[in-house]
């Protein structure tokens, strides 16, 4: 357990600590290599997740899951990601991504065919928004699905796409009628081995080493009727339901900040400087509180949307001022670590410059700080703000 962690109901604590000894023993040990050779997570390992219960903590039960709070699928991605963001990746999607997302709103049938696979570790499921001009506006999205003889053609193309060339199935927020700006928008679920389906070449990006990322191509894909998920104008829903995502994604940031700060606190008690430990000097005590500071503050707005979450919908408030926090947190921490690591904080050997990294990208993911800033003001005074004026 973390030195900042706060015990929580026994069946969540058991989970943390069954976490954390598989970060520790099983995936610890691979992790600088995997990011070095970049290596995308190993099915098998997917599977051993499964098996372990992870991927399914807070999905229904009638599906496989174990039916628990958001809270409880949070600490174990938070332990994972301490060690390995790519392993907590996986409980990610399956708890609080795109899974998710369907067993919310998803139809009996497709819960029946898509989450069992999830839980096990067999199958996953990729979110696709963003394009290539539509990131953060994301109502500015092209794809678009037409609707003729009880099917859907699917046409476009998704940037920036997490698992992208590994899922097996994807989450496509696509423009199913002519209606202005988000009363267009809405989803289907489409299988990666569709005629149609296909995927560009594989990003090399700064951090994420080990979560592929590819665009995916959709050439006149025919989707079902049946793989409807959310109609023409129910783009609040999914963007509701989104919101889970983002906690999923505070953790991950978190859980970077909270590993900064543990090896910054073993370092500078061991290194020497001056005939002296480093925690000796003012300097660096007053940075180490800072750091601490910072990472409390995100954990408690963390720890406040889960618990009010409970096994439903997070207040979208809370959960954009606890990402925006958690994520700027998480670059600033191992900014202040790589700092007190001195050289050795450059180098690839102490861990810092991945943290520091992958700090980058979780920021970036799921709405950047500044675009959580804008949804603050938004749910603060209860109105929207057109960006195009």
């Amino acid at each position: 357990m973390s030195r900042a962690s706060v015990p929580g109901a026994p069946e969540q604590q058991e989970a943390r600590d069954l976490a954390a000894s598989v970060a520790r023993e099983r995936y610890a040990p691979h992790a600088a290599r995997w990011d070095a050779e970049r290596t995308s997570f190993p099915h098998e390992e997917r599977s051993f997740l499964g098996s372990l219960g992870f991927l399914g903590i807070s999905l229904p039960e009638e599906y496989g899951g174990s039916g628990r709070p958001l809270a409880d699928s949070l600490v174990v991605i938070e332990e994972l990601a301490k060690h390995c963001r790519p392993a907590a990746f996986q409980v990610f999607e399956a708890n609080t991504g795109p899974a998710q997302v369907v067993s919310l709103l998803g139809s009996d049938e497709q819960k029946r065919a898509l989450l069992p696979g999830v839980v096990s570790g067999e199958s996953t499921i990729a979110v696709a928004i963003s394009e290539p001009d539509a990131g953060s506006a994301a109502t500015d999205m092209t794809t678009r699905a037409t609707y003729a003889d009880g099917a859907y053609t699917l046409r476009g193309r998704k940037r920036w796409i997490s698992n992208g060339g590994e899922a097996d199935h994807y989450l496509v927020y696509c423009r199913l009628s002519d209606a202005p700006g988000a009363k267009g928008l809405g989803a289907l679920l489409v299988e990666a081995d569709r005629a149609g389906v296909s995927f560009g070449e594989p990003e090399r990006l700064m951090g994420f080493r080990g979560i592929p990322s590819a665009d995916v191509i959709f050439d006149d894909v025919v989707v079902p009727e049946r793989n409807l998920l959310i109609g023409a104008g129910g783009f609040r829903s999914l963007f509701t339901a989104f919101s889970i995502e983002r906690l999923g994604n505070t953790t991950m940031s978190l859980a970077i900040g909270q590993a900064a700060l543990d090896l910054t606190l073993d370092y500078v008690q061991q290194r020497t400087q001056f005939g002296k430990p480093l925690i000796e000097f003012q300097s660096i005590q007053l940075t180490v509180a800072d750091m601490m500071l910072q990472v409390e503050a995100a954990r408690l707005l963390l720890q406040r949307a889960a618990e009010n979450a409970g096994h439903g919908l997070p207040n979208p408030l809370e959960v954009s001022l606890a990402k925006c926090t958690a994520n700027e947190m998480a670059k600033r921490v191992t900014d202040l670590a790589m700092q007190l690591h001195g050289g050795n904080g450059y180098t690839e050997e102490y861990g810092i410059e991945r943290l520091h990294r992958d700090a980058h990208g979780w920021a970036l993911a799921g709405g950047t700080p500044t675009m959580q800033r804008i949804r603050i003001v938004s749910e603060l005074l209860g109105r929207n703000f057109d960006q195009r004026r």
